[in-house]
């Protein structure tokens, strides 16, 4: 059973049956929204992109993205670029499969961003979201979507961090403005 996150809500990774997950998929999807033109409603293209910064001690020190797919030590790696969107299905347009049984015990928190690549504001966009999947069994975990797209070119969308002897999703939902995920990390930084 999957939980929609609100702002700042956050839900544990254990398993129902009390164990841990060890392996998840953190799914990106959105479309471009019609825009009224002179010949009619039609779409731009938008290029959004995902990408995970792995943190040690509130400092970043690997990150995958779209020129980067796989972490240096292996346990996260990006599916590919995806430079329009999708049609709106609930589809994942990007993914970042995080592999959490390897991710080394020094990183405590991996937090997603999403930028537009392309520079058109949050505002062209509709349908935005985030979801955490068992990349397991392919359940759906949690779900964070994207509200009120503004006049803002990123979103700090979400974090997975350390949390006893397991993992836990936090959504942030926090606008920032930036083509890359270099732009967006000082304003990570209240977030971890």
């Amino acid at each position: 059973m999957s939980v929609n996150l609100s702002k700042g809500q956050g839900i544990s990774l254990q398993k129902s049956d009390g164990g841990t997950l060890t392996a998840v998929r953190m799914g990106l999807g959105w479309r471009s929204a019609p825009r009224r033109g002179l010949f009619g409603r039609r779409t731009q293209e938008i290029d959004l992109d995902a990408s995970a910064v792995l943190f040690a001690d509130k400092k970043p020190v690997d990150v995958v993205f779209f020129q980067h797919l796989i972490s240096d030590d292996g346990s996260v790696r990006h599916t590919g670029d995806n430079v329009v969107g999708g049609a709106g299905q609930g589809g994942d347009d990007e993914a970042i499969l995080v592999d959490l049984a390897r991710v080394p015990v020094h990183i405590d928190q991996i937090v997603f961003t999403v930028n537009s690549f392309t520079g058109q504001s949050f505002a062209e966009v509709q349908d935005a979201f985030c979801r955490l999947v068992d990349e397991t069994n392919g359940q759906e975990l949690a779900r964070y979507t994207l509200t009120g797209g503004g006049n803002y070119t990123a979103q700090i969308m979400s974090k997975v961090h350390r949390a006893g002897n397991g993992w836990a999703m936090t959504a942030i939902g926090e606008p920032s403005n930036g083509r890359t995920f270099q732009d967006v990390v000082p304003a990570m930084v209240p977030y971890l």
